[in-house]
């Protein structure tokens, strides 16, 4: 056998103790030397900061100082600039008296509703009025409701330095009686057509049906002259709208009566500080003589504030009451002695009925006004005249079809009844632009989950300029039809068009300020308002009106407003022709005290290019600054962009970069636009509202 081959690398080289000393020794070294060099590197950072922040220190003092050194020259600009304000309110009471005065020499013979003794000698001459046809009362209802109109602008136009208590009882009352008064009108009206109930009767089914439609009001009236049990069901011609009545009322002598009208009788008056209203719907019950007639009258009028609606409103309401069928005279001059009296469904006293269910819900079928928009199924309430509220108790198998805007209920008892929304139900709002169209013109935009609404401002006038319901574009009636900012807020919400809190939204909607939710059980009224809300409610009174108003008299708004809010928007508004004023994100983010938004010049008349170039303003109220960020940045932050300062007002700030033809065009806005942007401004608080 040959040699054994060694194994090369079977055995390490033992290290000494000397070479592992040495190592550690070297190792060590290494570990000082970088502790060393990252002492150095932090002691030189942390000097490299504290510099930095001592000279942002030292420029944030001088940028202080030299804000504090002018202030008071911003200051008297802007009180000179906002003398436009008081310059509004002026020409405003001024266009009162104008129009008082046009009235008193057109001698048309209508009173003014602003004269105790005018009013007073109308209703008194108007009562006076017997045997008027229904046509007659629709006709005269035209002026009686423009009187009522004319007086509840008065109340909400009017500042309350110019306003005393007499003033506002007299105005009040007024509208009360002509409510009052119109609606007797109307029962009377129907009562004498019902006198005629044999000689309209329909050939195929042997009862009467009658239909009178107008503008303002629609009148249904069905009566049970054959009494037969197999016909319980009433469809008016070529319409949808109807009752299924029980058997006990098919065989009676009854007449129905849907009364039909775009205004609110129901709801009380508010007082003038907090005024809001909306729609109701009633159905009531009226007996005389032999044949019973149910009544529906649905009337419109929607009603904000209780925090809680704004509202649209309808209101049904439905009686019955007995008439007899004309046989001879004496049946005659018994309706004339008694005329039309309330009927109880059900009875107060049942006992002299052996079923149990002898007096089963009434089914009532209802179109929703076209006018009038749900953003949800509608919730359906009725008038409670006890208690003077609305409440949803007695209503069952509710049914809404969107598509065909029907809605079909069963009701337990005759009486007003109203479709209610979420009086909140468009806030907060996702988004807002309010953009230059014009010297004195402006486009407003505000974004919300269901809808996109845009409205121009020009002069001392608002229009609505298009809506979109899931994107698609929507038509309304209130489109190209220019009207004073409070009519249109009024407009506006008696559509179910509510993007105007009232003092009590923040209860109800997470706001930037507000940090509360909001309530349950809080909803809008369409038709009669009631004070749910939407917070406000759209309430249907038949027909769907939606009457709220959100502000106070002449512009006058709620104490929760913040300060901040004020002073920013009565500056947006003078800026209003030349600049554009959008909504950032980081307004939600920035401390409680100040506001961010975005602001650019805006002067040419075309569409913006999709990226403009925003600037981000952050506004305390006492001074305005220039923020770093833009709307991409991942974390909110105070840092001035650069080469910008403080200044104690909003408006100099956006002076401070702006163009000589921008500020030519601002020098040239009116102060009635001006007011009017802000009036606008202050009722929809985008700010706090976004």
């Amino acid at each position: 056998m040959g040699p054994k081959v060694k194994k090369s690398g079977s055995k390490k080289k033992k290290i000494t103790k000397a070479e592992r000393l040495k190592q550690l020794q070297e190792e060590e070294e290494k570990r000082q030397k970088e502790e060393e060099e990252a002492r150095v590197k932090h002691e030189k950072e942390e000097m490299e900061r504290l510099e930095i922040q001592r000279t942002e220190k030292e420029k944030w003092r001088k940028l202080e100082a030299k804000a504090l050194e002018r202030s008071n020259e911003e200051l008297e600009e802007l009180y000179l600039l906002e003398r436009c304000f008081p310059e509004a309110e002026k020409l405003k009471r001024e266009k009162r008296l104008l129009s008082q005065w046009k009235h008193y020499i057109q001698c048309d013979g209508s009173p003014d509703p602003s004269i105790s003794q005018e009013i007073n000698t109308f209703i008194s001459l108007w009562k006076e009025e017997t045997n008027e046809t229904f046509e007659a009362v629709i006709a005269k209802s035209k002026l009686v409701l423009n009187l009522i109109e004319r007086l509840k602008l008065i109340l909400l136009e009017t500042p309350p330095y110019d306003l005393q208590d007499k003033n506002i009882a007299q105005y009040q009352g007024s509208i009360l009686e002509l409510r009052e008064l119109l609606h007797l009108k109307f029962n009377i009206a129907t009562e004498i057509l019902l006198r005629q109930a044999s000689t309209l009767a329909d050939l195929d089914s042997g009862n009467m049906e009658k239909v009178i439609q107008d503008e303002n009001v629609t009148l249904y009236v069905w009566a049970n002259l054959k009494k037969n049990p197999r016909y319980r069901s009433v469809r008016f011609s070529e319409t949808q709208i109807g009752f299924e009545i029980p058997r006990i009322l098919a065989t009676s002598d009854i007449a129905l009566r849907l009364l039909h009208t775009h205004y609110d009788h129901v709801t009380p008056l508010r007082p003038v500080p907090a005024a809001s209203q909306e729609n109701t719907s009633t159905v009531t019950p009226v007996v005389k003589g032999e044949v019973k007639s149910v009544e529906t009258a649905i009337s419109k009028n929607l009603q904000e504030e209780r925090k809680q609606q704004e509202n649209e409103s309808h209101s049904v309401h439905e009686e019955e009451t007995e008439v007899m069928e004309e046989q001879d005279d004496t049946e005659r001059q018994t309706i004339l002695k008694e005329g039309l009296q309330k009927y109880v469904y059900p009875p107060e006293t049942t006992e002299d009925f052996e079923m149990e269910n002898a007096f089963p819900p009434i089914e009532v079928m209802l179109k929703v006004h076209e006018n009038v928009i749900f953003f949800e199924a509608p919730m359906v309430a009725r008038w409670d005249a006890e208690g003077k509220h609305w409440k949803t108790d007695g209503i069952s198998n509710v049914s809404y079809q969107p598509e065909d805007r029907l809605i079909t209920f069963s009701l337990e008892t005759f009486g007003p009844v109203t479709l209610i929304q979420d009086a909140h139900v468009n806030m907060p709002y996702q988004s807002w632009e309010l953009r230059p169209l014009d010297v004195n013109k402006v486009l407003l935009t505000v974004t919300t989950v269901f809808t996109e609404i845009q409205i121009q401002v020009k002069e001392n006038l608002c229009m609505l300029a298009s809506i979109k319901l899931n994107n698609k574009r929507h038509s309304s009636a209130l489109e190209e039809k220019w009207m004073s900012p409070v009519s249109f807020i009024i407009a506006l919400k008696e559509a179910g068009l509510n993007i105007f809190p009232t003092g009590h939204s923040h209860f109800y909607v997470v706001t930037n300020y507000k940090k509360k939710g909001r309530k349950k059980g809080q909803e809008q009224k369409s038709g009669v308002l009631s004070n749910l809300i939407f917070p406000k409610r759209v309430s249907l009174q038949y027909d769907l009106h939606v009457n709220e108003w959100s502000t106070t008299p002449a512009g006058q708004f709620s104490a929760e407003l913040p300060l901040v809010e004020m002073k920013a928007y009565r500056q947006m508004a003078l800026l209003s022709s030349a600049f554009a004023f959008g909504w950032s994100r980081w307004n939600t983010e920035c401390d409680p005290k100040n506001v961010v938004f975005k602001v650019r010049e805006h002067l040419t008349k075309e569409e913006p290019s999709p990226n403009p170039n925003w600037n981000f303003l952050m506004f305390s109220g006492d001074r305005a600054q220039s923020l770093k960020i833009n709307e991409s940045s991942e974390a909110f932050s105070k840092a001035l962009k650069e080469d910008t300062e403080f200044h104690s007002t909003l408006y100099h700030m956006v002076k401070d970069s702006a163009s000589e033809e921008a500020m030519e065009k601002v020098g040239r806005s009116s102060c009635q636009f001006t007011d009017s942007v802000c009036h606008l401004l202050l009722s929809t608080r985008l700010l706090s509202y976004s």
